[in-house]
């Protein structure tokens, strides 16, 4: 790892592995922030390059990237599958930090997903079943009653849809922003330009 400022480094900001320190965050912010401290804005981008974002839920910190599960069906999906690129912010009100991620996607399949799947309540997967996500509904009895049909179907033991599944967000760049008096924010970036590249880490100006 190489980069400028590195030195200046301290406090909360410590350490040589920045995910690591993205779990270490997160574990602050899972007990102090009131509801879902693992809500991220997920940004993607359309064919014409029209952003879009929305909340999900951050569900794994990898050794090596950030992982969330979802309707492969969905407009995320379909953006992300396009692409190969994403981008999300962790922000926690609590702590007054935010990490910034940007980088490529690979979709999570076979036994990982399996193994999520299967930790979810039965409502959740029932529901997965259920879902035809971002796709037009026409009201919500509609939705409900594609609910009990699909648990008359899979019983107390849905399997994982064929149809979802997880994205594994493997990060070009992150960045650790925590609040500073007088808005003089502090800000470290760890960037590199391939995958197999070291982190460079510099200190941005608020």
């Amino acid at each position: 790892m190489s980069g400028g400022h590195v030195s200046t480094r301290s406090g909360i900001f410590a350490g040589e592995d920045p995910f690591a320190l993205a779990r270490s965050w997160l574990a602050q912010a899972q007990e102090t922030e009131p509801n879902d401290p693992n809500a991220i804005a997920l940004s993607t981008v359309d064919a014409d390059g029209l952003p879009n974002v929305r909340m999900v839920l951050l569900k794994d910190i990898l050794d090596d990237a950030f992982v969330f599960y979802t309707n492969y069906g969905s407009v995320k999906a379909q953006e992300i599958d396009a692409a190969g690129k994403a981008a999300f912010v962790l922000h926690w009100k609590s702590l007054r930090r935010q990490i910034r991620v940007r980088g490529v996607t690979a979709r999570v399949e076979g036994e990982e997903a399996d193994t999520y799947f299967a930790s979810r309540s039965l409502k959740s997967r029932l529901g997965a079943w259920a879902s035809r996500q971002s796709r037009p509904l026409g009201a919500r009895s509609d939705l409900m009653a594609e609910v009990a049909r699909q648990t008359m179907r899979h019983g107390t033991n849905p399997p994982r849809p064929p149809f979802w599944g997880g994205y594994r967000i493997t990060p070009l760049e992150i960045e650790f922003w925590a609040d500073g008096d007088f808005r003089l924010h502090d800000r470290f970036r760890w960037h590199r330009t391939t995958l197999s590249d070291a982190w460079s880490v510099t200190r941005l100006s608020p």
